[in-house]
């Protein structure tokens, strides 16, 4: 049990003491009225709080607070005062009989007993400031994902695009970074072709060229495989399924890359 029977103030309101220590403290309780007026003060706060209705955050809460993140400087942390240095006490008479030496120990006393009731207050505050709103914080963002190697060859400071288009409209967008080493190609409406047929891309090397990816659709957007840094161009050809290892036909588009 606490050596300041005051102390217990916080947990006799809540029903948190055993029988022993409530059977102390209400003999306590029936002589100290401070204490009384603690205990029904906490009681109206934890009344408060069971009011609480948990609702859903505002819209636009966790982007308000995210975009203000990096402009908000912390506090520094609270520090107490020096303490002044300690003057020896000579025992009084009265001392001796249990006076209190002076009224700062028993301010300090009534101190330590209101603190329990302060701390719930501030929780009632919070609580009644958010509108009865208790959710939990979306800090964390569970839905972002880092950039793709696709999105960083598109968003890369030195990416260079060539375009080409097919007289049905179909349209071709070669992107290539140097720096990252990767080559993007984005397709839209390439003509239909059948299921024993894939669009192929390819790199050239030396005159030749290397297998660099399948697409799969008419549309779409693919991370060529191989050096495009080093390749002297890159083209799109029409294989059998699965793609070939060499070029089984012309090439329906090239890009050179010395004019990428």
């Amino acid at each position: 049990m606490s050596s300041d029977i005051h102390a217990l103030s916080g947990a006799y309101a809540v029903d948190a003491l055993d029988d022993i220590e409530r059977a102390q403290f209400e003999r306590h309780l029936a002589e100290c009225e401070a204490c009384r007026a603690e205990v029904r003060s906490l009681r109206e706060a934890t009344a408060l709080l069971a009011e609480a209705v948990q609702q859903e955050p505002p819209a636009g809460l966790r982007d308000r607070v995210l975009a203000g993140i990096d402009t908000v400087r912390p506090l520094p942390p609270l520090t107490s005062p020096a303490s002044a240095p300690l003057t020896p006490v000579v025992s009084s008479d009265a001392d001796a009989l249990g006076t209190p030496a002076s009224s700062e120990a028993s301010g300090s006393r009534r101190t330590r007993r209101r603190f329990p009731a302060l701390v719930a207050a501030a929780s009632v505050a919070a609580v009644l400031g958010l509108g009865g709103v208790v959710a939990s914080q979306p800090w964390k963002d569970e839905t972002s994902q880092p950039p793709s190697a696709v999105d960083q060859v598109l968003a890369a400071p030195d990416a260079e695009s060539w375009e080409q288009r097919m007289d049905d409209g179909a349209k071709v967008t070669l992107t290539r970074s140097e720096k990252l080493n990767r080559a993007v190609v984005t397709a839209e409406g390439m003509p239909e072709l059948t299921d024993e047929q894939v669009y192929e891309l390819w790199l050239q090397h030396d005159g030749r060229m290397v297998p660099a990816g399948v697409m799969d659709g008419e549309s779409g957007t693919l991370l060529l495989e191989g050096d495009p840094s080093t390749a002297e161009a890159a083209g799109i050809t029409i294989e059998p399924a699965g793609g070939s290892e060499e070029p089984t036909t012309e090439p329906i588009m090239t890009f050179p890359f010395e004019q990428v």
